[in-house]
């Protein structure tokens, strides 16, 4: 893609997506995917989903701080091809404690990818709060970690990675952040900014090599029981494989300020 200057001359901010009409966006080198070619990587696409449907639920009035969004759940169907998408979104189950909606990736005339989202009516429980787990030591205490050493694409070569400890193979606790807007030009809720980074569990917690091995993630699920500040991603992550072809990576989820929930991504692991 041709570099393009601002009014004032500048480049502008990098961003994964730009928009090409309503509902409808096409990709930049950033969005690249780590397993094929001609591939995006599912990480943007979900933070695009969830943009998507933070516009529709803005447009219909919903006010973010009588709401907040508890959980997200996407399904992947397919090869995640390097094209415009066409995004649609929908209030299946309306209300004003519990909202759900859905979001659909449409790529190349062929539905790609699915969202459902659960908005819940916000509350004052600060009194009766706890259980959360330990939160991990600041991004500034932690080191750098190349995860290009390990995966190719641009949406990889996109984020600043920092690692707590000493990666073990299906076991890594990772800071992750970027300077790429989800959308150019456009703002996004910190949400969508957070989610579009933690489809990268999968790939920091690699147990077996991706030259040998694949496992990419047929879907991912997330829960919130707080709403993510900040600019960094803390992804505490273990990955299990079954003997059936089966796997599981599990993710605790952390901000700067602590753990807010948790992520799972199913696997599906065969042998190049």
């Amino acid at each position: 893609m041709s570099e393009q200057f601002a009014s004032d001359g500048k480049v502008p901010a990098p961003a994964y997506f730009e928009r090409t009409g309503p509902g409808r966006y096409r990709p930049t080198a950033h969005a690249g995917g780590a397993w094929n070619p001609g591939e995006i990587h599912f990480g943007p696409l979900s933070g695009l989903l969830v943009h998507a449907i933070d516009q529709h639920r803005a447009a219909q009035g919903a006010a973010a701080a009588e709401m907040q969004l508890g959980r997200v759940s996407f399904d992947i169907l397919g090869f995640l091809a390097d094209a415009e998408i066409e995004v649609q979104v929908e209030t299946v189950r309306p209300g004003r404690t519990i909202e759900l909606v859905e979001a659909r990736a449409t790529i190349a005339g062929r539905t790609a990818a699915l969202a459902r989202a659960w908005f819940v009516a916000t509350n004052d429980t600060a009194a009766v709060a706890g259980g959360e787990t330990t939160p991990l030591p600041a991004p500034d205490a932690a080191a750098p970690m190349s995860m290009a050493e390990t995966w190719s694409g641009g949406f990889v070569a996109s984020i600043e990675t920092r690692v707590v400890g000493v990666p073990q193979p299906g076991r890594t606790t990772a800071w992750l952040s970027t300077q790429t807007a989800l959308v150019a030009g456009e703002s996004t809720t910190a949400h969508a900014a957070y989610i579009a980074l933690v489809d990268t569990a999968n790939g920091i917690a690699v147990r077996q090599s991706p030259t040998e091995w694949m496992f990419p993630n047929l879907d991912l699920t997330i829960h919130l029981y707080r709403q993510p500040v900040g600019a960094w991603v803390g992804l505490d992550t273990s990955v299990t494989f079954g003997p059936d072809g089966h796997g599981l990576t599990s993710t605790v989820l952390h901000d700067i300020a602590g753990p807010i929930g948790r992520a799972e991504q199913l696997l599906t692991v065969r042998p190049l």
